[in-house]
């Protein structure tokens, strides 16, 4: 049994009252951590089918499952197909309805997104011509981000390792801003036990500072009637309803009331103020702890300006036209220089803003990483064969047993038959890619990336969201 910290339990009594409080106790300390899934609309398989899954609530794709299955070691999960997250997590899905009925977003920023399961979410539920930029100013973490989110497949993406202030150029850019800001950690002590040693009314205090500064600077990046989504993972008011109040107070911002259903089980402000929020509860909810509110900004914030920036240079004709056929629709993206070697394929309705922010902001990826030039010859991009704007015609195709699968995923070397044509072949699982070969005849050398290889030591790599 888990030893909560007295500080923190006298102070969940007198936020939630004894009864909630008690009922939160028992389950932080006695149930075990619920598992969930997310399907990727846009890569449907046969993982995670309704008649072995109960749907997550609030959330059209979320899937709960009976017991924790070896993710790592299931094709799937590399392939893009689904994403491990938490199931209170997904109630951005209310929050996107909700604000949807008032705005149409064209540029969203997930602001503090590693490692990527309210991203990849927010990328199934946006317009396919919205560009998402998902951020983690640690840049450890938002190469896992970039990661999941190259898996996720779809290609209005720019994914970049920024501070909140490097946003503020970008005055009224953005139509929606997600913040699911760094906390202190409560909602995951029944899966962390880390988090508990580490937490102290201290650190509450350090971390509800260090939000606050977030919110402040990227803040003028929010258009005016724009959206912020601010969420944690943590009980306390200090961090939660308090911060909210001074947003609104201080910075210029109304609170939106997300409809809810009863059996859900949410809680709502649990202070004296009438501001609507929402609070999930282990034990009432699916998941772990988690808090949302959803803020218009009502302050002025001046038009966009943005800064005069050099268009990217596009490859020769000759390339282009190579690099096209790789492509399912070509006529819809834009391809330009990453730099001299390295093309990437934007979307043309996201291509001058995703441009600018490749020059401001030199993100991990940005749209589509196409093609590698090494020597006189393009070598396809890994993300391309994850993502869903591939032509499937463009390369050979070798389908996969699920030993050579997790091979291939371990990047190791694999013999292919004899009636795969040699040069670049596509690994395919099940009908999904996996990624790219090089078959020699005599072998196949394995393309995958070093980095994201399954390691044989390693108990996991899932992508389990915070």
């Amino acid at each position: 049994m888990m030893a909560l910290p007295e500080a923190f339990l006298s102070e969940t009594r007198r936020l939630l009252g004894d009864e909630t409080a008690e009922g939160l106790f028992r389950a932080l300390e006695t149930d075990a951590p619920s598992v969930s899934v997310r399907l990727n609309p846009l890569k449907p398989s046969r993982a995670w089918t309704k008649e072995t899954t109960r749907q997550v609530p609030w959330c059209e794709t979320g899937r709960q499952l009976p017991e924790r299955p070896r993710f790592t070691f299931d094709p799937l999960l590399h392939a893009g197909c689904y994403y491990v997250q938490e199931a209170a997590s997904m109630f951005v899905e209310q929050a996107y309805r909700t604000l949807s009925r008032f705005v149409t977003p064209r540029r969203v920023l997930d602001l503090c997104a590693a490692p990527g399961g309210k991203s990849t979410l927010w990328r199934s539920l946006l317009p396919a011509d919205c560009l998402l930029v998902a951020n983690d100013p640690v840049l450890p973490r938002a190469r896992i981000l970039s990661e999941n989110l190259l898996k996720w497949g779809s290609s209005a993406t720019v994914c970049t390792s920024a501070f909140a202030s490097a946003f503020q150029p970008l005055a009224g850019f953005f139509d929606v801003i997600a913040a699911d800001v760094p906390c202190s950690g409560e909602g995951m002590f029944r899966k962390d036990e880390g988090a508990i040693q580490d937490w102290s009314p201290a650190a509450v205090e350090k971390c509800a500072a260090r939000q606050w500064e977030i919110v402040r600077d990227v803040w003028p990046a929010l258009r005016e009637g724009g959206f912020m989504v601010y969420s944690t993972c943590t009980f306390n008011r200090t961090e939660n309803e308090d911060q909210v109040e001074r947003i609104c107070r201080e910075l210029g911002a109304e609170p939106v009331e997300i409809p809810l259903e009863e059996e859900w089980g949410i809680v709502g402000n649990v202070t004296d103020s009438a501001t609507p929020v929402c609070r999930f509860l282990p034990g009432r909810t699916p998941g772990e702890g988690f808090f949302l509110a959803l803020l218009r900004k009502t302050s002025a914030t001046p038009s966009a300006r943005c800064p005069k920036t050099k268009p990217l240079r596009q490859p020769d004709n000759a390339s282009r036209k190579i690099l096209a056929e790789w492509l399912d629709a070509p006529s819809n993206f834009r391809l330009v220089q990453a730099d001299e070697n390295n093309v990437l394929a934007l979307p043309e309705a996201v291509a001058d803003d995703a441009s600018l922010l490749f020059s401001l902001l030199r993100p991990l990826h940005c749209g589509v990483p196409l093609a590698e030039k090494k020597g006189r010859k393009y070598v396809p991009a890994h993300a391309l064969a994850l993502s869903v704007h591939l032509c499937r015609t463009a390369f050979p195709e070798a389908e996969l047993d699920l030993n050579q699968a997790l091979a291939y995923l371990r990047r190791e070397p694999l013999v292919l038959p004899v009636s795969v044509p040699r040069g670049i072949v596509l690994a395919v699982w099940e009908g999904h890619p996996l990624g790219f070969l090089n078959n020699l005849g005599s072998r196949a050398n394995n393309l995958y990336p070093s980095a994201w290889r399954i390691r044989h030591e390693e108990r996991t790599r899932e992508a389990d969201d915070e």
